[in-house]
């Protein structure tokens, strides 16, 4: 994430909880313009389409939160309001069940719906010493968010990210593929899971990687861009990844 997105980002949630949807909104879009890869992003503007009942713009929002992050109590619940607001009681009672079913307690008494907001907190505490520019101590907050919630993939990409600008190539590997099992969806850990592998020299995997993520989403320019650049590298005649190689 740039300096720019970042800042754009925490004033859009200053807004967000102060209940300023008019004024977080567009900011929000110009996040979309560079990335749609924070399902809070879009589950802030499903709240805000919500509000104007523009039931199927909230849908929309809800349900790309919900693929980002299969396991985003806060949005599950969203969409299910949604739902129920547009008449569409029975998928809400479907929603509603999927959600509050994974509401069981762990070891420590949390259940999934508050580990999660604890995770997210440590993350935006992360993102503020990141912010602050001391990375090193954003660390033990991505990996207390991490090891709350291990199968929010884009906590992991975040971790990974920072493992990475901190120079440690094996845990950022390591961080991506997890995201990548948690949510095989998820298009930025699998993009910069394709990078860990270019820059290791595996080209022929990486290339099955981005071919994954340009069959969910053919018009991924970074994947696009890495694709063609590997392309371009192949030697006349040499073999090409089968279908599917890195799933």
């Amino acid at each position: 994430m740039d300096e720019r997105v970042k800042q754009i980002l925490r004033i859009a949630r200053e807004h967000y909880e102060r209940r300023e949807l008019d004024k977080m909104e567009p900011l929000l879009r110009q996040i979309l313009e560079a990335t749609e890869s924070f399902a809070d992003v879009h589950n802030m503007l499903g709240v805000a389409a919500s509000e104007r009942g523009d039931h199927a713009e909230a849908e929309k929002r809800f349900g790309r939160a919900l693929e980002i992050n299969p396991n985003y109590t806060e949005a599950a619940l969203n969409l299910a309001v949604t739902y129920n607001d547009a008449g569409k009681y029975d998928l809400a009672r479907k929603v509603h069940e999927r959600a509050t079913s994974a509401k069981r307690a762990d070891d420590s008494g949390l259940d999934t719906f508050v580990r999660g907001k604890i995770a997210n907190m440590h993350a935006e505490v992360g993102q503020a010493y990141l912010d602050a520019g001391v990375p090193h101590d954003a660390v033990p907050e991505l990996e207390k968010a991490v090891a709350l919630c291990p199968t929010f993939a884009d906590l992991r990409y975040r971790l990974g990210m920072l493992y990475k600008d901190l120079g440690d190539a094996a845990r950022a590997r390591a961080q991506f593929e997890a995201a990548k099992i948690a949510n095989p969806r998820y298009a930025p850990a699998r993009v910069a899971l394709a990078v860990q592998m270019i820059a290791a020299g595996e080209r022929l995997v990486a290339e099955g990687e981005l071919q994954d993520v340009l069959a969910q989403d053919p018009d991924h320019k970074t994947a696009q861009m890495y694709l063609r650049m590997l392309r371009g590298l192949r030697p006349p005649g040499a073999s090409k990844p089968p279908a599917g190689a890195s799933s």
